[in-house]
């Protein structure tokens, strides 16, 4: 049965600092912030598919939802809230237990930057320490760029190891056109 990992599990993660930056977990009180990266890429992008930006309460559900077993973390610099990155349930059946569903969402003004990396890998030890072996993501995906999608987020996973392992054509619809969405891999622990 997986555990969720404990605050001394973590330790070396949590509020950890580099170059400025503290990785720590995210609060309630950190809601707004963290929709304020949020609203851009449903407003903007096909990175996401979903249509309209949560409300807040719908958000603070998210969080607390996520946080009953997975990490959800913030990248603060300076006080200020630069990104944020968490885990959810693969599948919910209990034999998927070992695998989880990563997000990472980063400032779109402060992309390029490193916290994205910064926020992988701070996740990627949170779940370790839980005792999770696969980390998938789910990418929105078109084959020639546009101004609602790049192939970023492929390349970005692809430099953190991720493979791809599944690809679904014209799955996604949003501001008029359909848009791919691929799977992509990570194994973080021996499968014993």
């Amino acid at each position: 049965m997986i555990r969720l990992a404990t605050h001394s599990d973590i330790e070396a993660v949590h509020g950890k600092k580099n170059d400025g930056m503290r990785i720590r977990d995210a609060k309630i009180s950190d809601i707004e912030a963290m929709l304020a990266i949020y609203a851009p890429y449903v407003e903007q992008t096909a990175i996401t598919f979903e249509y309209d930006v949560p409300t807040t309460d719908d958000f603070r559900q998210r969080l607390l939802n996520v946080q009953e077993k997975y990490p959800w973390i913030v990248a603060q610099e300076q006080g200020r809230i630069v990104g944020y990155a968490y885990a959810s349930a693969f599948k919910e059946r209990a034999a998927y237990q070992w695998a989880v569903e990563t997000s990472i969402y980063v400032d779109s003004n402060m992309k390029r930057c490193g916290i994205g990396r910064q926020l992988h890998e701070a996740l990627e030890q949170r779940l370790k320490a839980q005792g999770i072996l696969n980390m998938n993501a789910c990418i929105s995906f078109i084959e020639k760029e546009d101004e609602y999608l790049t192939q970023d987020s492929v390349r970005f996973h692809e430099q953190l190891g991720y493979s791809r392992v599944a690809h679904f054509h014209q799955c996604g619809k949003k501001f008029g056109r359909w848009y791919d969405m691929i799977w992509m891999e990570k194994i973080i622990g021996e499968h014993k």
